[in-house]
């Protein structure tokens, strides 16, 4: 067993089978829709927040996860001995991060916090990374260095089917929003310095894939053999399945992951969120 816990907050969509795994604890976000709150991945599953989005014109809100959520959590760990790693949400975009480390102060014991300066599994790849070396006994001296190298070599891009989501949360105005809209305009995204930034739009989205796998090509190159590249998703399985093969046979990966987009993300995003993540060389 390591000394080192490895704690993360539910922004970072690791899936369930990597959590269990490597005994990582997920401080979770709250989802607010139509008046109710939700813990992100508690109280919510990630199909029926989709469901009711696709459903109901309601548009949900996050808040982030609190001073108390962070205190009760690091001091249950610093009381059983053990050394924490906290691998944040972008700390530019969230509260989060301030949160924890405001409650890190507050008590005594060796705890971290990383910022990893993403989103989603932009997030998840430095947790589950933080996990497998604390497993094999590395230290946090020794992880850190790690983290940065991967966190340079990132590259996430991911599409949203719907532009309201985005208007709605402050991202984009109404009138740009409107116009996407009737022009049927696919923004293509990716995390860049901590935020969510526009790398370009395309029309329609049948030429959203084809555009994502260009710009992968451009950061990363096209002969991904040697690594292991992921595959983010919300309630568009169609155009999982269709990046998935698109994606084997561009860049003939070593293999492939997969990340469900959670509640969190899809609050902002919308449905029919589709990503893709790989590394520069």
């Amino acid at each position: 067993m390591s000394s080192l816990k490895i704690i993360c907050d539910s922004l970072s969509d690791v899936p369930q089978d990597l959590i269990d795994k490597y005994d990582i604890e997920v401080v979770p976000l709250t989802v607010i829709l139509d008046g109710k709150e939700y813990k992100d991945g508690v109280d919510i599953s990630k199909d029926e927040f989709y469901k009711i989005l696709r459903e109901s014109n309601v548009y949900p809100k996050t808040s982030q996860a609190t001073y108390a959520q962070f205190k009760e959590v690091f001091e249950k760990y610093t009381k059983e001995g053990k050394s924490i790693l906290y691998v944040a949400g972008s700390s530019i975009a969230t509260g989060t991060y301030q949160s924890a480390v405001m409650a890190k102060s507050d008590i005594d014991g060796d705890i971290y916090a990383y910022d990893s300066q993403s989103f989603s599994y932009g997030i998840g790849v430095l947790v589950v990374e933080a996990a497998k070396l604390a497993t094999e006994g590395k230290t946090v001296e020794e992880i850190i260095p790690a983290l940065d190298k991967l966190r340079a070599q990132s590259v996430l891009i991911f599409s949203v089917d719907t532009l309201e989501f985005l208007q709605k949360g402050g991202r984009i105005s109404s009138t740009k929003a409107a116009i996407g809209s009737i022009l049927n305009i696919k923004p293509i995204l990716d995390v860049r310095d901590g935020l969510v930034a526009p790398v370009c739009q395309v029309r329609g989205k049948k030429n959203v894939i084809s555009k994502m796998i260009e710009i992968i090509k451009e950061n990363c190159g096209e002969d991904l053999s040697n690594q292991k590249i992921y595959i983010g998703y919300s309630d568009d399985l169609k155009e999982k399945e269709k990046l998935i093969q698109v994606a084997k046979e561009t860049f003939n990966p070593k293999d492939i992951g997969f990340f469900y987009v959670g509640t969190c993300i899809g609050s902002h995003s919308g449905p029919g969120v589709t990503g893709i993540m790989c590394f520069k060389k």
